[in-house]
């Protein structure tokens, strides 16, 4: 997750409406008010009034912290995962896994602490995942990490008590598409299962949560993104085509894919809304369950804002109480 840019200067005009937009109360669940644009926002964030949580939060003495476990060795580096879950946890329990962004190229596991926290003090287990970046393995190797990830929670379950049918998967940006792919690949045949996960289980989940992922890696603007180049591991053309398309979640949606929760801001810059909106329409063709939250004036990464976080878990509360329990 990213911070905001800093600005230096701006009109006073600008200053008030972007003062108005970040300090006006608003229920947590009715969609938080954005801005004109990204200036406003910037001059909202620069000033000290765009309000952002606190990312790395402290663990709580109620939850108990397993940091750092290898779920998945490869040549280029040991993949690991951290889990939370309440101390007086007995029973098998709703598992959230988390998957964080950062281009296919960057990031951490921990860049999701906030969400983690928050959702294992609300009674789930939670859990996030490191996967290769596009510069040390190009696709499909990230997605084969984030499948052996789920596997290996569902292999080791009863240890962190997970209820293994019953797990979502949470993405941003990077990790929403990673999610996506996984969600609707679990059931596809054209997708071979990776070698050196945990056998015996399967990676299906049943619920997923996208928060401004890109889905069709095959637009005009994604083809010529240098974070797709890297991530397919070449440049767009009549014969790698289909690897961009393989690459894309957009093309592998069917009637059995799980419930899906989509956020998405009407100003991002870096993912396109286009792709969500596309995603929405493709899902609801195929009668797959979908919620889309088109948040007016916010940009990407806009959950860094305290009060679009706090508006994404009250709707993801709903979804996971509906899916998940």
């Amino acid at each position: 997750m990213e911070k905001y840019p800093t600005i230096n200067g701006s009109r006073w005009m600008l200053l008030l409406i972007a003062l108005a937009c970040a300090c006006s109360k608003t229920d947590p669940s009715a969609p938080p008010k954005g801005f004109l644009n990204e200036s406003t926002l910037k001059l909202a964030y620069a000033t000290g009034a765009l309000k952002l949580i606190e990312t790395e939060p402290a663990i709580p003495e109620t939850l108990l912290a397993f940091k750092d476990i290898t779920y998945k060795e490869t040549i280029e580096k040991n993949l690991k995962v951290d889990i939370y879950h309440h101390r007086d946890i007995q029973q098998p329990t709703p598992l959230l896994v988390f998957i964080h962004g950062g281009s296919w190229k960057k990031g951490d596991k921990d860049d999701y602490r906030r969400y983690l926290v928050d959702y294992a003090e609300k009674g789930y287990v939670t859990a996030t995942i490191s996967y290769r970046f596009s510069q040390e393995a190009p696709f499909p190797a990230a997605l084969d990490d984030v499948t052996c990830a789920i596997k290996w929670l569902k292999q080791h379950a009863s240890e962190y008590h997970i209820d293994p049918q019953k797990i979502a998967v949470i993405g941003g940006s990077a990790g929403g598409h990673l999610g996506m792919m996984l969600a609707y690949h679990a059931s596809d045949s054209t997708y071979s299962q990776p070698v050196g996960c945990e056998t015996g289980v399967d990676s299906k989940i049943q619920a997923l949560v996208n928060l401004y992922g890109p889905t069709d890696l095959t637009t005009p603007y994604s083809v010529a993104h240098p974070s797709v180049i890297a991530l397919i591991g070449s440049e767009y053309s009549d014969t790698t085509k289909t690897k961009f398309e393989a690459a894309s979640p957009l093309f592998f949606i069917s009637p059995d894919d799980p419930p899906t929760l989509i956020f998405h801001g009407t100003i991002d810059d870096l993912v396109p809304v286009s792709q969500s909106d596309t995603l929405q329409m493709a899902l609801t063709r195929a009668n797959v369950p979908v919620y889309y939250h088109r948040l007016e004036g916010w940009p990407h990464t806009m959950d860094l804002s305290l009060k679009v976080n706090n508006y994404c878990q009250v709707q993801m509360d709903a979804f996971f109480a509906k899916y998940l329990k």
